[in-house]
């Protein structure tokens, strides 16, 4: 897309030309062509529902900064114009609609309730761990929307989550599939085997002239070839290492601190753990009794000489997220907990056990572990902080500011680095060649790097590659400095390796033979050690190996578990091929299934978690895909 405009900015008339489209587009904004009739911007209609270019373009700018911000990003700008990357968003956004457009029917609402808690919950809106009505009106300025439009888009966010989890949610693992996964996983099998090297190579198999080397060589170019390389300039710009000399006097950072003196008050926390009697929503009288006596009977036993507290926990408290840790919440803050929660807090004191405490949840006996009182670092004790933030924000805005100037001038000029780093006094560095996989060391051993290194733009074309994100504040730019074609290597170079792939190749098909004629004789009845003791080998005896070993070879194991079960008084007869010309003759003699018994009960009802998960997502699949089967869906690629 950038070389398109740089392309179109090569010449003053076009610039002139562009001048008048600009005006012209603006006043015709949304206009398919400057001379076709319709007026259509929606890039999808779903059951008559349109999706416009603006909510497509949204999502599309959602998708490609999770993608760019992911760890394991292999991605660079160039791909997020690919047409399939296009349709890849685009279907997420009609099944998106169909999820509202579903809502719409089953009557489905997110209140007004879940919209603000939503809001209330996100870090950015929150100082001292509750809601800022100052920092939220800031976000809104910030982004240029309304509250309304805000909470429309919150709203519309947590509608498309409704139905699917409620679906993911009422999908299960019933005890049964987990014992049938576990007796296939965990099931063992006995077999013996003998290994069958390949034979020496006999003097005729040795006996290679020029004329085969050729011919072969001729055959399999491909295989003899030097790779394609590259050597890269490039300027390497990160704010870890910019110069920068900030204002660190006590003055700058008195001021500082006061601006940000939030940062530096830590508010109380209590170290809690607890054990939840659940109450149902909206309990009657004689359900909260019922509570009530079994909070207390625990409680009791909570409070008794010597009593372990976590183990109580994994007994009687029906909360799921806590309970498997003993009831450990870790530490809490002021508003991590509700009101009634947070006012028990405030009267306990280290080591407490508290009396049931009723909150809308069900009633809560609360352990008080620890406590770490608040306080508020003096402008001394956070002076080095202030000093260290200080001069990270200014390499930052360095690093901004000298990025925004490089990213202009490779822009206006792409066909070097020169002029760019002479103006910004920054260095040009330069790679050693490297081929398509990368180097071992350097900027070349970045994936996104060696991308851009082989891209049309950059290889092809000459130009200085878009900017290429190396991580937070840190970027490259590049320019090719030497090509090196991918060339066949001399004959004469490769001539010893090509003729011991020719007495390879010989070998290969001499051990075949010898391995089927063993195979034969051993389906006929012969005994394997019979077998073994005329190949020279022995006979390898393996007992209630399982899917995961390691002391077998990776084919062998694999073979092993696809052979069928031994018939009753039988076994089962294969030969495998291995790795280097060799060949396994295997003998099978029994299966035994996995004992599921063996296993914890939590890791099965982790297990059963687990594939409640996949069973529930291949269901949310199934449905999405028979609301796509009965909706009327269009689509315009052509304005993506």
């Amino acid at each position: 897309m950038l070389q398109a405009i740089r392309n179109l900015f090569k010449s003053w008339i076009v610039i002139a030309i562009f001048g008048v489209l600009v005006v012209v587009a603006f006043l015709f904004f949304g206009i398919e062509g400057y001379f076709s009739q319709s007026n259509a911007t929606w890039v999808a209609k779903v059951d008559g529902h349109e999706i416009s270019q603006q909510d497509f373009q949204t999502a599309f700018n959602n998708y490609r900064q999770a993608q760019l911000s992911a760890p394991d990003n292999t991605m660079d700008a160039s791909d997020f114009e690919k047409p399939e990357v296009k349709q890849k968003v685009l279907d997420l956004v009609i099944n998106r609609q169909l999820l509202l457009n579903e809502n719409s029917k089953l009557g489905i609402r997110v209140p007004d309730s879940a919209v603000r808690d939503q809001i209330a919950s996100y870090p950015v809106f929150q100082v001292n761990g509750k809601f800022d009505p100052s920092a939220y009106l800031a976000y809104l300025a910030q982004q240029g929307k309304t509250a309304d439009q805000f909470q429309d888009e919150i709203r519309a966010d947590l509608a498309t989550r409704q139905i699917p989890e409620a679906i993911v949610g009422t999908a299960f693992g019933t005890k049964a599939e987990a014992e049938t996964f576990l007796r296939l996983q965990l099931q063992e099998r006995d077999f013996s085997y003998v290994d069958l090297p390949p034979p020496p190579a006999t003097a005729e198999q040795d006996d290679v002239t020029d004329a085969q080397i050729a011919d072969y060589y001729k055959a399999h170019q491909s295989e003899f070839m030097n790779p394609e390389e590259v050597s890269v300039n490039y300027i390497d710009l990160d704010a870890a290492t910019m110069k920068v000399t900030p204002d660190l006097s006590d003055k700058a950072l008195q001021a500082r601190y006061e601006k940000e003196k939030s940062k530096f008050v830590s508010p109380p926390e209590w170290e809690v753990s607890h054990i939840l009697i659940k109450l149902p929503p909206k309990p009657t009288e004689a359900e909260k009794q019922a509570a009530l006596a079994k909070a207390q009977k625990v409680d009791a036993l909570a409070k008794a000489p010597g009593a372990d507290f976590a183990k109580l926990a994994e007994q009687y408290s029906d909360d799921l997220g806590s309970k498997r840790q003993g009831g450990d919440l870790g530490w809490l803050q002021q508003g991590d907990a509700g009101p009634e929660f947070q006012a028990a807090l405030d009267k306990m004191k280290k080591g407490e056990i508290s009396d049931p405490v009723l909150t809308p949840d069900g009633y809560h006996i609360i352990d008080l572990l620890d406590v770490r009182p608040g306080h508020t670092e003096t402008f001394a004790q956070a002076h080095d902080q202030l000093a260290a933030e200080a001069s990270k924000d200014a390499r930052q805005d360095q690093y901004r500011d000298v990025g925004n100037k490089l990213t202009d001038m490779i822009y206006n000029d792409p066909t070097s680095l020169k002029p760019a780093a002479q103006k910004l006094g920054l260095t040009v560095q330069t790679t050693p060649l490297f081929g398509r996989a990368g180097a071992k060391t350097g900027i070349a051993a970045n994936p996104k790097v060696v991308k851009a290194a082989f891209s049309d733009l950059v290889l092809v074309q000459g130009n200085t590659s878009d900017p290429i994100d190396l991580g937070t504040n840190h970027m490259v730019v590049i320019h090719i400095n030497k090509h090196v074609p991918a060339a066949p290597k001399p004959l004469a170079e490769v001539s010893g390796q090509i003729k011991q792939a020719i007495i390879q190749q010989r070998v290969d098909v001499s051990a075949k033979k010898l391995a089927e004629a063993a195979f034969g004789k051993l389906q006929s009845g012969a005994k394997l050690d019979a077998l073994a003791q005329a190949a020279g080998q022995k006979v390898e005896q393996k007992t209630g190996v399982l899917r995961n070993a390691s002391d077998v070879d990776p084919e062998l194991l694999k073979a092993v578990f696809n052979l069928a079960h031994p018939a009753k008084g039988a076994d089962t007869r294969a030969l495998v091929p291995l790795a280097k010309g060799h060949y396994a003759l295997v003998v099978l003699s029994a299966v035994k299934p996995g004992d599921p018994s063996k296993v914890p009960a939590e890791a099965q009802g982790f297990l059963r978690e687990q594939m409640a998960r996949s069973f529930g997502d291949a269901d949310l699949q199934a449905f999405i895909a028979v609301l796509r089967k009965h909706s009327k869906i269009e689509t315009a690629p052509q304005r993506l």
